[in-house]
């Protein structure tokens, strides 16, 4: 009786076999004599980090994609895709192409037209302008031309920067090699912004008007801050001193929060960094969250990224930089606070590439016309607040 069994469970399964391999077999004879009508766009070159999906490079096709996904073009090259869609005729066939992933961006360089430089200057010039590249992290940045440090004269000379890609930029400047100066201790009058001013101006139903403070605003009288007008707050929470420095808590920072949480003005935090690595910038949201974890932080936690003035020493592409700040806020994210990107309109619009996260936007002016999504803009660097004695304050606009 076993014997019976075993043989008509072998049958059984020989059976399954066959079906199976007749099925496969048949669908692959469909595929191969399938009707296959795939018209793709003229040009398959894109650029380097395009927001690009599949749909966008199929003019016509006899059927339905399965599934169009985004194409990665993070890495030059030729690139092969490849998918599946299902035919007029309801088989699904698999088709793929190459595209190529080409940088035809050149470096962004200093557009200044005039740099001052005093007599015996020892610096390193060529290094402290402004040089960078979307895609490598170390584009050739060099002066073209002869200075003369210890020779009072103006000296007309070239930058010029070139990625791997071999785009360029040039720019033509003069140096001035000026005499040492004794400085003009004379005081010039200082412009202000009172907080009433801006309050008159600009809250509205659909506004809120705030500062950032640190360590520099000095002891405040919370309460009197808030009868001002002031309605939140962003405080720095901390820094990091210099490139691979350690973090450093402001030392106002637990007396700041505890002063504007006791008084009900709602806080934020930020944190002004020095991170050459999304590595860094993960340690450093760490370190932020370790400190606010005890206080109601109900504003944003913001990535304060402001080293312009010698990027050339950090090796980093804009689109490592604007990594950096997602890892920075994927990890503020991830542990239940809302992130945000602090910068001001150029680096904003040149810099900075595509982030799914809220912008704080610096510039200083009556009315912003930068383009971009932004939350929060601070206006000014200049503000008088009453409570905050004998500081200049940042003040803000939140929408």
């Amino acid at each position: 009786m076993k014997k019976k069994i075993l043989i008509i469970i072998g049958l059984i399964v020989l059976f399954l076999i066959f079906l199976t391999s007749g099925i496969y077999l048949y669908q692959q004879y469909r595929i191969a004599h399938a009707i296959i009508k795939v018209n793709l766009i003229d040009s398959l070159e894109v650029e380097v980090y395009s927001k690009i999906r599949l749909k966008d490079f199929i003019q016509n096709i006899n059927g339905k994609i399965d599934k169009n996904f985004t194409i990665d073009t993070s890495t030059l090259g030729t690139k092969k895709i490849s998918f599946y869609y299902t035919n007029e005729e309801n088989i699904k066939v698999p088709y793929e192409f190459k595209i190529k992933v080409v940088d035809k961006t050149p470096p962004i360089i200093s557009m200044y037209d005039t740099y001052y430089m005093t007599l015996g200057y020892e610096g390193n010039l060529e290094k402290e302008l402004f040089c960078g590249d979307n895609y490598d992290d170390h584009p050739t940045c060099k002066i073209e031309g002869e200075i003369n440090p210890n020779i009072v004269g103006s000296y007309p000379v070239t930058y010029h920067a070139i990625d791997s890609s071999h785009n360029e930029i040039f720019h033509h400047f003069t140096v001035h090699v000026t005499e040492k100066t004794s400085g003009d201790n004379s005081r010039e009058e200082v412009n202000t912004t009172p907080l009433q001013h801006v309050i008159n101006t600009y809250k509205n139903a659909h506004t809120k008007i705030g500062i950032d403070i640190s360590h520099w605003q000095g002891d405040i009288d919370f309460q009197t801050v808030k009868e001002s007008g002031v309605e939140f707050a962003f405080i720095r929470v901390g820094s990091q001193k210099g490139i691979g420095g350690e973090y450093v808590l402001d030392e106002m920072f637990k007396k700041n929060m505890e002063g504007f949480i006791k008084v009900g003005i709602p806080v934020g935090v930020y944190f002004y960094t020095y991170a050459d690595s999304k590595e860094e910038s993960i340690k450093q949201a760490k370190w932020v969250l370790k400190q606010i974890r005890k206080y109601k932080v109900s504003l944003p936690i913001v990535y304060d990224w402001e080293n312009w003035d010698f990027y050339q020493e950090f090796g980093l592409s804009f689109y490592h930089l604007t990594e950096m700040a997602n890892a920075f806020l994927d990890t503020v994210k991830k542990n239940g606070y809302e992130g945000m990107l602090y910068s001001s309109k150029n680096y904003l619009e040149n810099m900075w590439m595509k982030t799914n996260y809220k912008i704080w936007l610096a510039h200083y002016t009556a009315q912003t016309n930068y383009q971009g999504d932004y939350q929060v803009w601070q206006l000014c660097n200049n503000g008088v607040v009453d409570g905050i004695n004998d500081h200049f304050v940042d003040i803000d606009v939140m929408y």
